[in-house]
This record gives structure tokens, sequence and C-alpha cells, in this order.
């Protein structure tokens, strides 16, 4: 049986971000965290949920290089009266 052209998502597999972690991904997260010890049982491991962190892009250069001569420019005028 063949999926239904609405279906399908471009770029072949489906990458979402999964709630729970597979029992290996579980033991090499707790590994790398230090949580895991040689000989414990690999069963009743605690679910482990990914969380999908959003980064804020940062303020474009070009707009704090247009403000930084402007501050300057008063300051550069007021000292050579003085």
């Amino acid at each position: 049986m063949s999926l239904h052209p609405s279906l399908r998502k471009a770029g072949g597999k489906t990458r979402t971000l999964r709630n729970v972690l597979k029992r290996h991904e579980r033991l090499r997260y707790l590994m790398s965290r230090g949580r895991w010890t040689d000989g414990q049982s690999a069963f009743g491991l605690p679910k482990i949920k990914q969380e999908k962190v959003k980064v804020k892009k940062a303020a474009p250069k070009e707009k704090e290089a247009a403000a930084t001569p402007a501050a300057e420019a008063p300051a550069a005028k007021a000292s050579p009266a003085s």
C-alpha cells in the first residue's frame, strides 16, 4: 500500500522532535550526564523529554554601527569648545 501524496513531506523522512527518547538514546543521555553506572538495569529508566529551544536573533550590526557615530559626534563637538 502506498502513501497518499497529501501526507508526503518534502525532503524524504519526517524530521520532527520526538517527545520521549528510545532506551538506547536514554542510556547515552544518562551516561553523558553521569547518572548511569555500569551494571545498572536497562529497564525502568526515567523518561527524558526533549525540549525545543528557540534562540532569539541578535540585533543587526548595521544598526549598532550607525548608532555609535551619532553618539560620539556631540561629545566631539563639546570637547574642542571647552
